[in-house]
């Protein structure tokens, strides 16, 4: 009886130990994914920028083009 009660608390010992490193994995991850929601943000910012500046060019050139097929006749 006494060996199974050394296993017991053998295992529960070995449990804890797991418990704990994954309890402190799982914080490192939560962290890491924290991180990059940062950066995925940063880059939506980035993206957001660029498609506005990439309209700003298009849209006067399309109106330029369109103005002067319409003044050129």
């Amino acid at each position: 009886m006494a060996k199974v009660e050394g296993i017991l608390e053998e295992v529960r010992s070995r449990l804890n130990h797991l418990e704990t490193h994954l309890e402190g994995e799982i914080s490192s991850l939560r962290g890491e994914i924290s991180s990059l929601r940062g950066e995925i943000s940063s880059l939506r910012r980035e993206i957001y920028t660029n498609f506005r500046w990439t309209l700003g060019v298009l849209i006067p050139m399309w109106v330029t083009i369109i103005l002067a097929i319409v003044f050129a006749r």
